[in-house]
């Protein structure tokens, strides 16, 4: 008996969720057929003044939303465009997202982002499913990884327009806009050569994939050219990835140093995040910066200037490269015939302070 009381209860419950609004109840509310209400909505072909007003108000008082999926399969382009990030933690990818969306904001596109969170994998199957939602075009800033390179081959043989930003790519349909990372880390370690270091270590890639690191190279180079040799042992990391080096794997490295037999005087950290966690394991150990240890970064994130000491730092021109990676990819979608590839790499700038420069 109370089991079938309670199915009645159930049966008779008003239900509380509410169906969204559709097309065909804005044309009933506003007294017109689904078509008329379509291209008012839309602005396609004539609808009078005053059936354009009842239809907009009709969609005020509904609260509709357009069926996007429904308007995908009736016309080529969304408007849409993805971005995918190693990771959004990193003031470096808020800059650069800054400077795409201003381009596109004003060109009427929406952006859609996605991050890799340090997986391989994530990044192909993020990849993929910006091309099973048929954006329009994308943006890839992650760094290059073999299985990555994969899905960004067939992504350009499938004419999907492709602008990645920081990572060279070899594939003739696909744009690439990039700052001299390899000068400006030659800079950053020519710097710390210059005020007396010899033992300079390299925090933020493993050794064994230091190599595919333009970063690495330049600091390389530059101990080549004062005559001194790379020790691997200085050499600290995670391995490479489509993600950015953290302030996790700058504390670790840092305290992997530290228990060699001669640690290095000086760090060059693969970014500045990397670099402040690597301010804050020598803080911990009890080392002073840069009287200990003195330290520089990559990147000139806002944060860099008000670390204490302030942060020496490789300054890039982030949301100068995402804008121009924007306008690549604007031309790549209007074009009306195929086009080469084309390369842009800015030059970066020293900023040195506190950490590596003692204030007299």
């Amino acid at each position: 008996m109370t089991s079938i009381e309670g199915s009645k209860r159930l049966k008779t419950k008003p239900s509380t969720t509410k169906r969204p609004a559709t097309l065909a109840d804005v044309a009933r509310m506003a007294g017109v057929v689904a078509m008329t209400a379509s291209r008012a909505i839309n602005q396609s072909g004539y609808v009078s003044a005053e059936v354009r007003e009842r239809v907009s108000q009709a969609v005020k008082k509904l609260n509709y939303r357009p069926n996007m999926v429904a308007r995908q399969l009736r016309v080529r382009h969304l408007n849409a465009i993805g971005i995918l990030l190693p990771d959004i933690a990193n003031p470096f990818s808020t800059k650069l997202v800054d400077g795409v969306r201003q381009v596109f904001d004003e060109a009427g596109y929406t952006t859609f982002i996605a991050t890799t969170s340090g997986s391989i994998q994530q990044e192909s199957a993020s990849l993929q499913a910006f091309v099973d939602h048929r954006v329009d075009g994308l943006i890839v800033a992650t760094r290059g990884t073999k299985m990555g390179d994969e899905v960004l081959r067939d992504i350009s043989r499938r004419g999907i327009p492709t602008v990645t930003i920081g990572r060279p790519v070899k594939l003739a349909s696909v744009d690439s806009v990039t700052a001299n990372h390899w000068q400006g880390a030659f800079d950053a370690v020519t710097h710390l050569l210059s005020i007396g270091h010899r033992n300079i270590g390299f925090v933020g890639i493993s050794p064994e994939d230091r190599l595919s690191l333009r970063r690495y190279r330049g600091y390389a180079a530059a101990l080549e050219q004062a005559g001194l040799d790379v020790c691997t042992e200085y050499i600290v990391g995670p391995p490479n990835a489509p993600a950015f080096a953290t302030q996790e794997d700058g504390f670790a490295g840092i305290l992997s140093l530290a228990k060699l037999r001669r640690p290095p005087s000086a760090i060059f950290a693969r970014n500045d995040f990397t670099a402040i966690g690597a301010m804050r394991a020598a803080h911990t150990l009890g080392m002073r910066v840069p009287d200990d240890v003195a330290i520089a970064g990559f990147d000139n994130i806002p944060l860099a200037a008000f670390t204490t000491p302030p942060l020496t730092t490789v300054a890039q021109p982030i949301a100068e490269q995402g804008a121009a990676a924007a306008r690549f990819l604007l031309d790549r979608i209007t074009a009306t015939k195929s086009r080469a590839s084309r390369k842009i790499s800015m030059e970066c700038k020293l900023i040195v302070r506190g950490s590596t420069v003692a204030e007299r």
